[in-house]
């Protein structure tokens, strides 16, 4: 059976542009295999740790920097049970606006806690880094108010398809589908071209299958 983790990063709700694509793609997903599980983390709902001092020490331990005491391995044992959810499933469903070129910050604040060596990824000083997940697949979902891919400097810079592509790829998820709704603010046919992003979100696993 397969497992999709569907990361909402927008607040806003069923008012998300991003939110809209995924849950076109997730809904023709599963009318076409009905006994997939969808697991929902709507990030500004979730009750997220901080990554405070002690979560940094014991990471540091895996680097050969100080021991796991008790205090660390506490700390450690909430990183493992945030990023156990993320390592179990077998693919991962992503809505993400673009907020100030990046990617929303309680998106960041999750990725900062999962990202962890020994969980996602490894590190060996003559090969450096190499992520730990195998097998496993995204789509995301890209919205953005003012900046498109090709316009003019002056419209913005992405920092936030080409982060979460660096990140998928560090941890070891290489086959990743995008869909894109860019500009909403600036279409001049905002009607028209969000619902060609919501057709290409319904049709995206029918083109994988």
């Amino acid at each position: 059976m397969t497992r999709i983790l569907y990361i909402a990063a927008s607040p806003r709700g069923p008012m998300s542009q991003s939110g809209k694509m995924a849950e076109a793609y997730l809904a023709a997903r599963q009318a076409a295999q009905p006994d997939v599980t969808i697991d929902r983390l709507e990030l500004w709902r979730a009750d997220l740790p901080e990554f405070d001092g002690d979560k940094a020490a014991a990471k540091m331990t895996f680097f050969g920097v100080g021991d796991m005491d008790a205090p660390r391995q506490s700390a450690w044992d909430q990183v493992v049970a945030v990023a156990n959810r993320f390592i179990k499933a077998d693919e991962y469903v992503l809505a993400v606006p673009m907020w100030n070129g990046g990617i929303p910050y309680k998106l960041k604040h999750y990725i900062d806690i999962i990202t962890q060596p020994g969980l996602l990824f490894g590190f060996a000083p003559d090969a450096g880094y190499s992520g730990l997940l195998r097998g496993k697949s995204a789509r995301v979902f890209y919205t953005s108010g003012v900046y498109a891919p090709g316009a003019p400097a002056k419209y913005g810079t992405d920092h936030h398809s080409t982060y979460l592509d660096w990140w998928l790829g560090f941890i070891g998820v290489t086959e990743v589908e995008t869909v894109r709704f860019q500009p909403s603010l600036l279409t001049a046919d905002p009607v028209g071209d969000q619902q060609k992003a919501l057709d290409r979100a319904t049709a995206l696993y029918l083109e994988q299958a």
